[in-house]
């Protein structure tokens, strides 16, 4: 029978050690071929609203997870299915907003883990939303962090979002004017935004700064200006055909430099060792993260296994014949 985890589960079930354990092996199996991932598609509904679905395989452990959710008049919704390749059976409907929030977060620790400066210390945060507490965490996960600038356009929320997240990770956080005044002095930078015009500027990072972008993810959407992904050394993405549809960060400043495209690179191919990552410190890295549904199958499986081994969720009658 099928299972249904919901939220309060998820929030129990699963860690973010635990997510970036699993977003890191699912993508060497990616780059190994082992797991496929099937891009992210979107129906545009009445009054700007979307419903988004996108799926993965991981065909040796016999299982496909997809990702749905709905954006109606500014509310998401999240579900991931999950489905046995060997019985056909949908084993699980897991209630995902807090699982995406983590798994986002998750890749951009591993991402972090393999391009920023070993001895990183100091991070920016910019944005202060559900997506950026996930983006921290993560970070900190990696690089043990001890001073982190965050900016919001709000200050109420800037100044909560600092006081909550020092208290969670016992680390130093403050609230900055501006986004500038956050990345002056940081080594690694989060832009978790919903903007969509540029917010950070190649000429307020440092050399040798890694930069995780994960709030555009629409063609017309960036977070980064042109001057700075002209300072990228090394850009790598979640899914390179994913990122050519959506990636307004990178479609839009490659609109005049196509060949760029030719130097961009998967996330899962550098965890596998397939493709080299920061050889100098002063070199300028780049994630510009999507999100894929191989996290969502990552995660998912994590904490349905966890459910069944802890007797968590709540059995479903879906395709019964009694």
């Amino acid at each position: 029978m099928t299972l249904h985890i919901n939220e309060a589960e998820v929030r129990q079930l699963l860690t973010m050690p635990m997510a970036i354990a699993a977003v890191e092996e699912v993508s060497r199996k990616q780059a190994e071929g082992i797991v496929v991932v099937h891009p992210r598609r979107r129906f545009e509904l009445a009054g700007g609203d979307f419903f988004h679905y996108m799926a993965a395989m991981d065909g040796g452990a016999g299982l496909v997870a997809m990702k749905q959710y709905t954006y109606v008049k500014g509310k998401l919704c999240f579900l991931v299915p999950l489905y046995s390749t060997e019985t056909g059976e949908l084993l699980a409907l897991i209630e995902a907003d807090y699982m995406g929030q983590l798994r986002t977060g998750a890749a951009s620790g591993v991402a972090t883990k393999y391009l920023a400066q070993k001895l990183a210390r100091s991070a920016a945060i910019i944005g202060t939303g559900g997506q950026a507490r996930t983006q921290l965490e993560a970070i900190h996960s990696v690089r043990m962090l001890d001073s982190v600038y965050v900016y919001g356009r709000n200050p109420e929320r800037r100044k909560r979002f600092c006081e909550e997240m020092s208290e969670s990770l016992g680390i130093n956080i403050y609230p900055m004017e501006s986004s500038t005044a956050a990345v002056q002095n940081a080594e690694i930078v989060c832009t978790a935004t919903t903007s969509s015009q540029p917010i950070l500027r190649g000429a307020d990072v440092i050399p040798g700064v890694h930069i995780n972008a994960i709030g555009a993810n629409h063609a017309h959407k960036r977070e980064l200006d042109d001057d700075l992904i002209a300072k990228a050394n090394l850009v790598f993405v979640d899914s390179l055909a994913q990122s050519q549809q959506e990636a307004g960060d990178l479609i839009i400043p490659f609109l005049k430099q196509k060949e760029r495209w030719s130097q961009v690179f998967e996330l899962a191919q550098l965890v596998a060792d397939k493709v080299p990552g920061r050889t100098k410190e002063m070199q300028v890295t780049l994630f510009k993260s999507n999100g894929i549904a191989s996290w969502d199958l990552a995660v998912g499986s994590k904490v349905y296994a966890l459910a069944r081994e802890k007797g968590l969720g709540r059995e479903l009658p879906l395709f019964r014949r009694d």
